[in-house]
Order: structure tokens, then sequence, then C-alpha cells
């Protein structure tokens, strides 16, 4: 049965418009802009676009899709994609420019920290008066409220009014708020990164459970293994459309090759006197540059040489995002004769199991003679390429910046018990 119908939804927004911090000054900025004035919110000495005053864009146009009842549908596409909008129109936060939106059943929002809730009120109190724009009857909240404060460990400031509350504690409460009173509906955007990873993986689960009691979960992150793993059917949105939608799996795989900016191997023409660089490529597990961890990667590269190289060396490093070298491999004429002639050489390098950890990467080439001899070429910044960690399952979740590379080690774990007193007085 399907339970959201989306036909082509669209939503405009006006800029310049908005922002001011008051409802005088935003009115104010309104009526320069109809007077054809100069913007009164602009700092000394900028530059104004009255073109740009105003400018209306589209941060949603024409998105269509339809979600079963039990799916559990992955939303995911770059910042600006236009995700939060959708999710926004979806919850009823804000209305459509055009299209149409059909929903059955009660939907349950977590979409950003604090919204739905009143500084002013307690946990609890926050907690009935979320069942309340549910739907649901105070005897119905009751009966969910010792299960809501165990889930979100919050029985020592239940009590507390939330403006107190610390953005993890808001999060830990919204989210059992909204998971708990039965919505049919689930919408959960990327809030759950407040937490911790304890508590993450807690959600996660507690998703996973919603959807195989028949309920529907909507779900935005940018954590991309639990989105192949938690949901059912993945959409792809890029500048307020669906580009892509379909398994999750090729769904994030296309994401994945979205961000890394349409990456290329290197071509370059030889030089007629002078050693050359003229191909480098490197050929991921994933289309589009991206790799899966823990899967062999080829690094080709092509070289053109005029004539006999004195111990002839080429290498690569592989470097982060902060070009920082993670990983160099060389090879070496002393390993085994190299460019001893003139004419065209191709290089493969296998990488068996390569244990990256997830992010953006690129190559620096050296290509050159033996030591003292000084570099022919280095190139910098070649086939960038992106790592994530799909099909790794990992407790509480891969972290941003855990590590560089990841390793296996053989752990070996001894026990040693401590003695009571009285076994210790005995042998004393």
């Amino acid at each position: 049965m399907t339970v959201i119908r989306v036909e082509n939804l669209s939503k405009q927004y006006r800029l310049g418009l908005i922002g001011g911090g008051t409802l005088r000054a935003d009115l104010s900025r309104w009526w320069a802009m109809k007077r054809g004035k100069e913007d009164p919110l602009a700092k000394i000495g900028e530059s104004q676009d009255k073109a740009k005053l105003g400018e209306r864009f589209w941060a949603l146009k024409d998105v269509s899709f339809e979600v079963k009842q039990g799916e559990v549908l992955g939303i995911i596409g770059r910042n600006g994609a236009g995700k939060s909008t959708l999710l926004k129109i979806l919850s009823r936060v804000t209305s459509p420019t055009e299209g149409t939106v059909k929903m059955k059943g009660r939907v349950g929002s977590l979409l950003e920290v604090g919204t739905g809730f009143h500084g002013e009120l307690t946990g609890r109190e926050n907690t009935y008066l979320n069942g309340a724009i549910l739907g649901m009857t105070r005897r119905e909240v009751s009966r969910k409220l010792d299960e809501i404060i165990a889930f979100a460990e919050m029985d020592k400031f239940i009590d507390t009014p939330v403006k107190r509350y610390s953005s993890g504690m808001y999060v830990r409460l919204a989210f059992a708020v909204a998971a708990h009173l039965d919505p049919e509906i689930l919408i959960v955007d990327e809030v759950l990164a407040v937490g911790d990873a304890a508590f993450q993986k807690k959600c996660l689960g507690k998703m996973g459970e919603v959807s195989r009691e028949g309920r529907t979960v909507l779900f935005v992150s940018h954590n991309m293994a639990a989105v192949v793993s938690l949901t059912t059917r993945a959409v792809l949105l890029d500048r307020g459309a669906i580009v892509f939608t379909g398994e999750p799996h090729p769904t994030v795989a296309s994401y994945l090759a979205q961000r890394s900016g349409g990456a290329q191997a290197y071509v370059a023409e030889p030089l007629r006197d002078r050693a050359t660089i003229t191909f480098v490529d490197v050929l991921t597990s994933e289309p589009g540059y991206v790799h899966r961890c823990r899967q062999p990667m080829r690094v080709v590269i092509e070289a053109w040489v005029p004539g006999p190289l004195d111990g002839a060396r080429l290498s690569f490093q592989i470097c982060n995002s902060l070009d920082q070298p993670i990983a160099h491999l060389w090879c070496y004429d002393s390993d085994q004769p190299i460019c001893r002639a003139a004419g065209h050489y191709t290089f493969e390098c296998d990488i068996p199991e390569l244990r990256l950890y997830r992010g953006h990467f690129d190559l620096k080439v050296y290509f050159g003679e033996r030591f003292g001899k000084g570099h022919t070429q280095v190139l910098e910044g070649l086939c960038p390429f992106e790592v994530d960690m799909l099909g790794e399952e990992r407790e509480g979740g891969w972290g941003a910046d855990a590590c560089a590379y990841l390793e296996d080690g053989r752990w070996t774990v001894a026990h040693h018990e401590v003695m009571a007193d009285n076994a210790v007085a005995a042998g004393a």
C-alpha cells in the first residue's frame, strides 16, 4: 500500500528578503526593494546587486516519488540539494510552491535540534505536547512515557526545562519521542550526528525495529554505511531534482561518484627530448572513482623515454585531502630492469587490499633517475577518488577523521582475578 505519494513537487524561495534578524529589519529590506533603493542592511563598502535582491530560486523542482508501507527510504545528496526542504514539506512545516503531497497516517518528525519543543516546558511536558500534536490522548502518551525516558536515558532530567538541555540531551529526548509515539510515518533528518556513537547505533536499531513493525521511515543522512545497511531504497537529490533512485548500494555509489567531482585520468603529450609521464589512472572497485575499503585497486602509469635512464625509478604517493601522504609505493630499476631503452612504458601497480579509511584522496607521481640526479617529473593532485566503508560493519559506525589507514591485528586478552582480602592475608 502506498502511504506517501509526491507528485511534481516544487518549492521556490526568494533571496535577500529575510535574515535581518528582526521583523522590522526584514520589512525595511522589502520596502527598499519595492522602491528600487539600496539594501539598508548591506555593510558599508559592500557591492550591492539590486537584481539579486529578491531573486528567486528553486530549492525543489518537479520532484515525484512514492513510498510503500513499511519501506525505509534513504534520501541523500550534497548540502543544498533540497533534502531538508523536502522533509519540511512532508512534515507540513512549510508548504510547496507547486505540486501535491498525499500521506496516509500520523507523521513523527525529527528535523533539527529544537523543532517541536517549547524551551520553557520540561521534557515530560514536551513529551505530552508532542503526543497531542500527533493526535494522541494523554493516556496513550502516559503508556509510552517510561519507555521514552528509558530510551533517552533522561530519568534524572525529565522534569527540567528543555532550554537547559545540551544539544545531545535534546536530540536523545526528541528522537525517543518521535520514535515511540507510534507514528505510521517516521521522518528523521541528519540530527543524529549530534549524539554520541552509542546513541547513534541505538537510534539506527530503533528505526530498523519501527520498519519491521510495518511503519514507514524516511531517513536523511551523510552516513553512507548507515544508508546502505538500514534502507530498502534510496533517492539521490541534486540541485532540487531527483537524479537517481533505486537500491541503496548503486544510489550511494552514484552519490559518491558525484562527490568525486568528475575525476578523470591524467593524459599528456610526450616531450621529444625528455622522459615524460603521459598517462595516470586509478582503477577503483566502484565506477566514478569510488573505492570500497579493503578492496583491490590498480594504478596504471604510462611514460615516454627518449633514451636510456641511469637507474630509473617511478613511485607514487596516495595523499589525503590535506595533501598529507598516506602511502608511498616504489618501482626501482634495481628490482627489475626498466627504462634502459627508448620507447613507451606501461607500469601497473596492484594493491590487493587497499585499507584506506573513508575520505578523499589523490595521487602524487614521481618519475626520474637515481638519487643525486634529481627528479625528471613530479605531478600532484592526479585522479582524485573517494574511499567509503560500504559493506564494512562496525559497532558505533565510522566516524570522521578516526584514522588514515586501517590495519588488522591479533589481540590477546588475559584476565587476572583479584584475590579476596582474606586470601591475601592467608597467603601472608
